[in-house]
């Protein structure tokens, strides 16, 4: 089944290695949602917070799961994580996934982060929302043939 992503992540630090998963073919195949470029997200940044909370639940609106591209300034990312308390609030399934080791435009890999899905608390289990929804590697778990399959057991997950 088709699933309709948002992606959250950093994106000066890691717009490179966010491409390299969100062009690859299973994305395509997959479908997609909840991605702006950045001029947009700059425009909407200056006439402040309400305005930027629109454009997420915008983003968020007919999506099934929230796949963080986790990177090593990722979970310091204000903006990020309320998207991801957005989204578990609003039922999606989640999905982390760590993209350090992938190259930047210049070639070189960066130092992994914190998982910022440890920092959000389900109030029904008083669990993080790690230990609910998985995290995997781009490279370790090879996330070219696998993203489809991570994104259908968020889902799942998620109860969707």
């Amino acid at each position: 089944m088709a699933r309709r992503i948002f992606f959250s992540f950093h994106y000066s630090r890691d717009v490179s290695r966010v491409n390299i998963v969100r062009n690859h073919d299973v994305v395509k195949e997959v479908g997609e949602s909840g991605y702006w470029d950045h001029s947009l997200w700059e425009r909407t940044k200056q006439r402040g917070d309400a305005a930027l909370k629109a454009l997420i639940e915008g983003g968020l609106n007919g999506t099934s799961v929230v796949v963080v591209l986790i990177g090593h300034e990722t979970a310091n990312r204000r903006w990020v994580q309320y998207e991801l308390g957005r989204g578990f609030d609003l039922g999606k399934g989640m999905l982390g996934v760590r993209i350090h080791r992938l190259k930047n435009f210049e070639g070189y890999p960066d130092l992994p982060g914190h998982n910022p899905l440890d920092d959000i608390i389900d109030n029904e289990t008083e669990r993080p929302l790690s230990h609910l929804f998985n995290t995997y590697d781009w490279v370790d778990d090879d996330g070219y043939r696998n993203f489809a399959d991570w994104v259908e057991e968020a889902a799942q997950l998620g109860g969707r």
